[in-house]
């Protein structure tokens, strides 16, 4: 098997529902270049989103390695889920090799929510991380060590809405965020009391409308976290 040499400079794209975000980040997570950021696009199926982060990271220079945060459930470099991407259309999609081919560079390829997660974990105990965003994704990390991926999202919460739906971006901005805050304190007692974890992490881009006073064990991080959790994956998650 041919070694792979260390990475220096990593290529770290972060795909979400509504923008792809990407930036050339050091192995300790410091920002080489400028982040980029484009609009999702209309059409999301692999086709046009290998071609937008092939575009995406064009002008960002050199990069030796790359890790993209994906939002779905990914096993060992391929989609199995793609819930706001359309499922049809992506399960099975070889993600990780196809944009191997189009960089010629070793490629990594995560569920988005662990990405973050090993940018924010502190590395003690049980930590759960949560991404408030489009929808919900969880990751979850046993004294630093990313546990297998569960989908958690597609829990039913409410009169028959999953996570994705019940505190999703399209429900906040229907029901507003006063009722909004009123589901993510209701979730967070939920979580606790099925994974008793150590510390919580709310992440993504609506972690920051948050607005009532969290518990001391439960607290929100940047949603950079998402990419520059890129650069530890090569040096914090094994694979």
């Amino acid at each position: 098997m041919k070694k792979i040499s260390a990475a220096k400079r990593i290529l770290c794209i972060d795909v979400g529902g509504t923008g792809l975000k990407a930036a050339v980040i050091s192995p300790q997570g410091k920002y080489l270049v400028q982040r980029v950021r484009v609009k999702t696009p209309e059409r999301r199926k692999p086709k046009q989103i290998v071609k937008a982060l092939t575009e995406l990271a064009a002008p960002l220079g050199a990069f030796d390695h790359v890790t993209i945060g994906f939002p779905g459930v990914v096993k060992k470099g391929v989609i199995i889920s793609a819930p706001h991407f359309g499922t049809e259309h992506w399960k099975g999609f070889a993600l990780a090799e196809t944009m191997q081919k189009k960089f010629g560079k070793p490629v990594k390829l995560l569920n988005d929510a662990d990405v973050q997660g090993l940018a924010v974990i502190r590395g003690k105990g049980l930590e759960l991380v949560c991404t408030l965003g489009t929808g919900f994704g969880t990751a979850w990390f046993r004294d630093g060590e990313l546990m297998p991926h569960m989908d958690l999202a597609h829990l039913v919460m409410d009169a028959g809405d999953d996570f994705d739906i019940y505190i999703g971006d399209k429900t906040r901005r229907k029901i507003g965020g006063r009722r909004w805050n009123r589901r993510i304190k209701k979730l967070i007692v939920v979580l606790e009391t099925v994974f008793a974890y150590d510390h919580l992490y709310l992440g993504g881009g609506n972690s920051r409308l948050v607005s009532f006073k969290l518990p001391r064990n439960v607290s929100t991080v940047s949603n950079d976290a998402g990419m520059e959790g890129g650069a530890f994956a090569w040096s914090r998650h094994k694979s």
